[in-house]
């Protein structure tokens, strides 16, 4: 008996147990039957695409450029003598014409005093062997004279002659010699500080000569470089047909100065280095524009902006959309089905804040934009488009010519 309600209290206590599971079974099952429900309903990612659209795109081509006078005038002294003044204002824009110093004039008009008097003399002597020959030609004639006194006279007066002309020519040197003691400027530009003060004695063979510099203004030229990476870059995209120059390659310049102001004239270039500069390994351009009110100045530090050449069905894209990873650069994009794809893409140069895809997307694609940081290859997201201007400022991974990245 007793056994018996031992085994009797058993059943009772696991059925018990039995109906306590069940019944948290019942309480539990639900709730998370909910959660999963929750989970299944929550919405889609959602982001912003951008549809590829091939089309024909200017490209600029910019690089640091320098300013250079188009003439630029060494002012030199032309005869030794003391520096008695300089007459112009250091720094100022001269005219052609005007007079920058003056040298002491005393003796070069004292030479030219003595050889004017020379040149008197000459002619004076010109004159009596004239007179001499005139008597003793008709005499001859009438054999009154031998054929030798005529041959004398001849003679004396074509010596004197010449050396009315020699002495015609030291008047004139020594006039030119007085009109160098006034050093003017040869043409219209910017004057630089006079390397010799007043009173110093100037040596014309000697490099005390020069006494200041005029830089003409107008036109000025605008000089930069391009390696030789870059030029073979331009060569071979031409080629594949992957850039159209303008037409002559007349490429327009446009200046924009420190700034950022862009200079009101527009340059043209108009030379070419034949040959590339050893010590940089680059190849030097030169632009000339018209400077008419002086804006720039000699030896300035500008930007060169190259307009005019175009990318025939160019493929572009906001930089946001591209990002990098362990094998370079990929997109996501967005197939019909909503799905996301990581695709690779081959980057060329930036064009204001969008990247040329050079490899790796083809017309009616559509491109992640913003959203792409937390997508999984695979998942199902809503798209919207892309507005440009919206959304953060993209980081600057702007390429180089020669692919690499330059910070701004």
């Amino acid at each position: 008996m007793e056994h018996r309600r031992e085994f009797d209290a058993g059943l009772q206590w696991r059925g018990r147990l039995l109906c306590a599971v069940i019944l948290a079974g019942m309480i539990f099952f639900p709730a998370g039957c909910k959660k999963e429900q929750k989970a299944s309903a929550l919405p889609l990612p959602e982001v912003s695409v951008v549809e590829v659209a091939p089309k024909d795109v200017p490209v600029v081509l910019e690089r640091i450029a320098q300013t250079q006078s188009s003439h630029l005038v060494n002012i030199q002294a032309r005869v030794s003598a003391f520096l008695d003044k300089r007459v112009y204002t250091e720094g100022e824009v001269v005219k052609e014409g005007q007079v920058l110093f003056l040298m002491d004039a005393k003796p070069f008009q004292a030479q030219l005093d003595q050889a004017e008097a020379a040149l008197a003399q000459q002619e004076a002597a010109l004159e009596t062997a004239r007179l001499n020959l005139a008597r003793i030609k008709p005499l001859t004639e009438q054999n009154a004279l031998s054929q030798k006194d005529l041959d004398d006279a001849t003679g004396q007066y074509q010596s004197t002659a010449a050396a009315v002309e020699q002495a015609k020519a030291e008047v004139e040197t020594a006039k030119l010699n007085l009109s160098y003691t006034t050093i003017s400027s040869p043409v219209s530009g910017v004057s630089s500080s006079a390397r010799q003060t007043d009173g110093t004695y100037i040596n014309s063979n000697s490099q005390s000569s020069l006494l200041t510099t005029v830089a003409v203004l107008s036109p000025m030229w605008v000089n930069f470089s391009l390696s030789e990476n870059e030029m073979q870059r331009y060569r071979d995209e031409i080629a594949k047909g992957k850039l159209r120059p303008p037409k002559g390659e007349n490429y327009d310049v446009e200046i924009v100065l420190v700034d950022g102001s862009i200079f009101p004239h527009r340059g043209r270039i108009t030379f070419a280095e034949p040959s590339y500069n050893a010590q940089t390994g680059t190849f030097l351009i030169r632009a000339t524009v018209e400077n008419p009110k002086g804006v720039l100045r000699p030896m300035q530090y500008v930007r060169a902006r190259l307009k005019g050449a175009i990318r025939p069905k160019a493929i572009l894209v906001p930089q946001r959309a591209v990002q990098q990873g362990s094998k370079g650069h990929f997109v996501w994009v967005v197939g019909k089905d909503g799905k996301v794809e990581q695709r690779p893409v081959e980057v060329g140069d930036w064009n204001g804040d969008d990247w040329f895809i050079s490899e790796g997307l083809k017309a009616g694609e559509r491109v992640v934009v913003d959203g792409g940081l937390t997508l999984g290859s695979g998942m199902i997201v809503t798209t919207k488009p892309y507005v440009a201007g919206s959304g953060a400022a993209p980081a600057d991974n702007r390429p180089k010519a020669n692919g690499s990245k330059e910070s701004q």
